[in-house]
């Protein structure tokens, strides 16, 4: 970029890798030493967003830079020394807030059509900071696609050079779903890839049958890239797990397998998928479910799972959506299980541009690029561009992809649907002490606790040409009730909405104070917002959730009138 002008900060090395060997300039939209004029069209479009956000600028408390501190995060919550701790800076450690998508299709996916270079540009033009290209893990791509998109990812990288972007791959887990895994980039990143998804990609393997034997090489894997990591092969690598409940095949145990196999590499899900468009009502949309979560049961679901998980409630997963549900009872036990929001990107909804006829993918290992298609927009597709909807928001400690990827492993991360809110700073603080999310705040028992929510709201139109109002912020507590016997339990007792605000405003933004008073057991606080258009009673009932996501009907879930954010959790735990 040219400017010089290097963000320092602390970061701590306990991961023992040289994390900050490529700790970048802040890109030109964030550094304020920078004048506009000095800016293109695309990145001053960039800082107006950010400016008119509050974003920008020496006075900011609540949002691109944050005045946040990462505490320790949940690994070691209950005397737990898998490692997982998030890396804790001291009260002085300032953030940056960078939007990211980690699940991203290119022409290198069977079922894909777009350049990496588009995927990224659009990316980059939708305000993300941070994207990951994760074609599917087959046969064919283990063979060709992973070696070969390889040089499009770093010709992208040079060519978008305020954008961090990795190289992963979506693996189809043994006896699951389907998850992100990256690492960071290095000289082994195609190497390291490439034997993962040979050795343990499940439809590489012929292992996707629901097995003990599968779900063992799953766990494999996971191993496999913990052990790259510690022989210093690649700086970092991690997995998120995808649309966990799409066909009900992540059984409750199988999510706890991964996290406590792994904690550093397994961690979390994406508590809303992508394919948002899916919900548009014919003719003028595909007239499906949202995420396409539109199956029932098969020969390997998991059988306690009831009907309604198929479905998504407010764009959003049944286990994340369903206070009480499955995500808090991982949380309960007082571990880390993060979550995000994708776009899934494949084919995107209006877009024109069609797969060229009679290309030889499994001949190249990819698709010829697009061309444009004519006049005709495609209204069947159920995908929006990589930030256009689904975005996941990161606290990291600079603009480097160490730092994105600690950043996620310390759970530093909230997310939104259509540009609900465009800023959170979540601070909970207590005995002298401050953490925000991902983090622990270990306290004397009766100490005074407080949480403070500063929310900047949507900071413009969104794509769909309104700008949304956020009507609603929930606070959902649960008590911390340790590890559980039953590891296919997804219930919690003792998790609810705690407290709600009506927000009463729709420019600027807005400060929100709970006072949790004088704390004596450990439990933990997760934030959900909503612009009120539909909401029911959460599945437990309205004692627990009175006004929660509603289910998405199938051909009628236009995902513009529904939007949610969701942070990830904080702990108190006093001693």
């Amino acid at each position: 970029m040219g400017h010089g002008h290097h963000h320092h900060h602390g970061h701590d090395h306990h991961h023992g890798h040289d994390h900050e060997a490529e700790s970048r300039p802040l890109p030109a939209a964030m550094d304020v030493n920078v004048p506009d004029s000095e800016l293109s069209p695309d990145q001053l479009s960039r800082r107006s967003m950010l400016r008119r956000a509050g974003l920008l600028g020496a006075g900011v408390a609540g949002a691109s830079v944050l005045a946040g501190t990462g505490a320790a995060a949940a690994g070691s919550l209950l005397g737990d020394d898998s490692g997982a701790s998030g890396g804790g800076r001291g009260g002085s450690g300032r953030l940056l807030w960078l939007a990211g998508d980690h699940h991203i299709h290119t022409q290198y996916s069977s079922d894909g059509k777009y350049r990496v270079v588009d995927q990224v540009r659009q990316g980059a033009r939708h305000g993300l900071d941070w994207m990951v290209i994760t074609d599917h893990g087959s046969v064919n791509h283990s063979r060709i696609g992973v070696e070969k998109v390889n040089p499009d990812i770093r010709a992208a990288r040079d060519q978008f050079d305020e954008t961090l972007v990795f190289q992963g791959l979506e693996w189809n887990i043994p006896a699951a779903e389907h998850a992100t895994v990256f690492v960071h980039p290095g000289d082994n990143e195609v190497s390291v890839l490439k034997q993962f998804e040979t050795d343990y990609d499940g439809a590489v393997r012929n292992a996707t049958g629901s097995t003990p034997q599968n779900e063992a090489l799953a766990i494999s894997g996971l191993n496999f890239l913990a052990e790259q990591v510690q022989r210093r092969k690649v700086r970092d690598a991690v997995m998120f797990a995808h649309h966990p409940s799409r066909k009900g095949i992540d059984s409750p145990h199988e999510i706890r397998g991964w996290r406590d196999a792994q904690p550093r590499i397994a961690l979390g899900m994406e508590g809303a998928p992508g394919h948002q468009a899916a919900g548009i009502p014919a003719p003028h949309g595909p007239g499906g479910g949202r995420g396409y979560y539109d199956s029932s049961p098969g020969s390997g679901s998991f059988p306690g799972y009831p009907a309604e998980s198929y479905r998504t409630w407010g764009g959003f997963d049944w286990m994340t959506a369903t206070v009480g549900g499955l995500w808090d009872s991982l949380l309960a036990e007082g571990k880390p299980w993060w979550i995000t929001a994708n776009s899934d990107s494949h084919s995107v909804y209006g877009d024109v541009a069609v797969r060229p006829e009679g290309t030889d993918f499994n001949g190249n290992g990819y698709h010829d690029a697009p061309v444009y298609g004519g006049p005709a927009m495609d209204l069947e597709a159920g995908d929006y561009w990589p930030g256009q909807y689904s975005r996941t928001h990161v606290g990291a400690a600079g603009f480097s992809y160490a730092a994105v990827m600690d950043g996620l492993r310390a759970g530093r991360v909230w997310v939104d649907h259509g540009g609900l809110i465009s800023g959170l700073n979540a601070q909970l603080r207590g005995g002298g002490q401050s953490v925000t999310l991902g983090g622990s705040l270990s306290v004397r028992r009766g100490t005074d606790v407080t949480l403070t929510l500063e929310i900047a709201l949507a900071n413009g139109p969104n794509w769909a040409q309104f700008v949304p109002k956020l009507a609603r912020v929930d606070v959902i507590r649960g008590e911390v009730t340790g590890p559980v016997s039953d590891k296919d339990v997804f219930h919690t007792p003792d998790t609810r909405v705690a407290k709600s605000f009506e927000v009463n405003k729709s420019t600027g933004s807005v400060t929100l104070e709970y006072r949790l008073g004088r704390v004596d057991r450990p439990f933990f606080l997760r934030v959900r917002g909503t612009d009120g258009n539909r909401t029911q009673v959460g599945l437990n009932g309205a004692a627990v959730d009175p006004n929660g996501p509603a289910l998405d009907v199938l051909g009628d879930a236009d995902p513009w009138r529904d939007l949610w954010f969701y942070s990830n959790p904080v702990w108190v735990l006093p001693r």
